[in-house]
């Protein structure tokens, strides 16, 4: 495993420069890379999704990002972001890199990556960001396995600073230094992990997600409780369960389903309390509930 400390500098240094990056899924985790992306290195960012109201609520979720923005001293209306958003997967032809944000699916994204063959030049890189498909599963749906490599975002993708880089069996060197240069451009810290599902953060982090799931339903402690003590005796910024909540319980649920699919171990197996808030529709910070209550839904 090797880390690399960020450098501000234009991506690509030393390759063939990024000039516009394209960005698949509207979804929370896809509105925020396609934010944060625009927001940090000015590039301009193309956001595509086949679904026009996915589009809606991420065009309110770039808003929230830019008030935030600019109550924190960042970029303001006297620089707005060069974002377009399009349900035309066709846009994206120009783009110099795509960062795949769309359901944890392997036949979703599979046929995704067939339609991207179709537009994309050959010699662009796709960066999945998935939580726990292994990149060698996903890449052989390409004419070009070595064009894909994982990129898991961390939300929100503004304000985490460091992000997992997955090098599949395949990766080339190319798409390599593809998502690393943009990942420099925009002052982010990576470490390159090598494949397996789940990776590093999720095969460790769904089951701490999991266990306090499981306290929580057998009252040993509060959400509350349960997140207080992770941030007092452990240090952590957010418990798990907050955690959990942002990242989506429904997206925590899929993942702990794809990790005990390719691990079969019962500490995957997604505590039904879990599957429970998720059929309520209690989702986490999007929907307005999950382990704790949210003022308003949130794309």
């Amino acid at each position: 495993m090797s880390e690399h400390t960020p450098e501000r500098s234009r991506p690509g240094a030393g390759d063939e420069p990024i000039r516009t990056v394209g960005v698949v899924g509207a979804g929370v985790i896809g509105s925020s890379v396609a934010h944060a992306v625009a927001a940090s290195t000015g590039l301009p960012v193309t956001l595509v999704d086949s679904e026009a109201e996915a589009l809606r609520g991420a065009a309110d979720s770039v808003r929230r990002h830019q008030r935030l923005a600019r109550l924190t001293g960042g970029r303001g209306p006297a620089s707005p972001l060069d974002l377009t958003m399009t349900t035309d997967l066709d846009a994206l032809a120009d783009a110099d890199l795509v960062v795949e944000n769309i359901t944890e699916s392997q036949t979703a994204k599979s046929a995704l990556y067939r339609e991207l063959d179709r537009v994309l030049r050959p010699e662009v890189a796709i960066a999945a960001n998935t939580s726990a498909i292994p990149i060698g599963l996903l890449a052989p749906a390409l004419a070009d396995p070595g064009r894909l490599v994982g990129a898991h975002f961390m939300n929100p993708v503004d304000r985490i600073g460091t992000v997992e880089i997955v090098r599949g069996p395949l990766s080339s060197p190319s798409a390599m230094a593809a998502i690393t240069g943009l990942l420099r451009a925009m002052g982010k810290e990576w470490f390159v992990v090598q494949d397996a599902a789940g990776f590093v953060v999720n095969r460790v982090l769904m089951v701490m997600v999991n266990l306090a799931a499981a306290l929580v339903h057998e009252e040993v402690a509060t959400p509350q409780q349960v997140d207080g003590l992770f941030r007092g005796c452990l240090g952590h910024t957010s418990g798990p369960l907050r955690t959990a909540d942002l990242i989506g319980l429904d997206t925590v649920v899929r993942t702990l389903d794809v990790l005990r699919e390719h691990h079969g171990t019962a500490e995957y197996a997604a505590h039904p309390a879990l599957r429970e808030r998720v059929t309520r529709g209690e989702l986490g910070c999007k929907s307005g509930a999950g382990f704790f209550s949210y003022g308003r839904s949130s794309a």
